[in-house]
């Protein structure tokens, strides 16, 4: 428990999933090693709104997913320890078994019943090659799953928007398009400060944003600066 005017106050474990492809389109134009890059640099960002919300405390790991899927980093790591170890891309894209991996995790338990809602971050530039429907069913048949605040970033053109959109299952809330590397470090940044932020503060704080997901918790939409800049489409 944490120190604040007035008393000590309970923490609640917040879950915050990376949920990445890695399959060999990943390789091309470099889109592996700038999630890598992007991710890591949105660490320091994440530290900061996690330590300007004790009432959370936040958890972090990783799970890859190409030739089947993988926990990348498998331990609910405290962010103030987090560190980001390198993908790399090969194989295809089993995103429905990365998604039943998460549901696992989502159990209770191991997942207790006084956590905040998880927080579930999607990236990929393809289409599944495995059952994606059967993993969103076991995601969404857990009750964290359902509750989950779920995010998606498509990379490039070919990532299959729909798909995400299922991920996602909120109408107001689009995925996001990233399609060069100065984008995707700006929706990776936005969901890991913005998207953080509104899922770990109380109710009272999070009024007035925008878009409620599917927890009911408010997410902030990105600003049109945020918006790619097409002159700078690489991928």
């Amino acid at each position: 428990m944490r120190k604040r005017p007035g008393g000590e106050l309970a923490t609640r474990p917040l879950h915050f999933i990376w949920i990445a492809d890695c399959s060999g389109s990943m390789a091309s134009d470099g889109k592996i090693q700038a999630l890598n890059n992007a991710i890591r640099e949105a660490i320091p960002h994440m530290q900061k709104v996690a330590d300007e919300n004790p009432n959370a405390q936040v958890l972090v790991r990783a799970v890859k997913f190409s030739n089947g899927a993988q926990w990348h980093i498998s331990q609910p790591t405290p962010v103030e320890d987090f560190k980001w170890d390198d993908l790399s891309a090969e194989g295809v894209t089993d995103m429905g078994k990365a998604l039943s991996m998460v549901a696992e995790q989502l159990k209770i338990p191991p997942m207790t019943d006084r956590a905040l809602p998880p927080v579930l971050v999607l990236i990929s530039d393809g289409q599944p090659t495995d059952d994606f429907n059967k993993g969103l069913n076991d995601l969404t048949d857990q009750p964290w799953g359902k509750k989950s605040v779920r995010i998606a970033i498509s990379i490039g053109e070919d990532a299959d928007d729909d798909v995400l959109q299922k991920f996602i299952g909120h109408p107001e809330l689009k995925p996001l398009q990233a399609n060069n590397p100065e984008s995707l470090v700006k929706y990776i940044k936005w969901v890991s400060t913005a998207v953080l932020k509104s899922a770990s503060a109380p109710a009272s704080q999070a009024a007035g944003t925008a878009a409620p997901a599917a927890a009911n918790v408010p997410v902030p939409t990105p600003t049109v600066d945020d918006e790619p800049d097409s002159a700078l489409d690489v991928w």
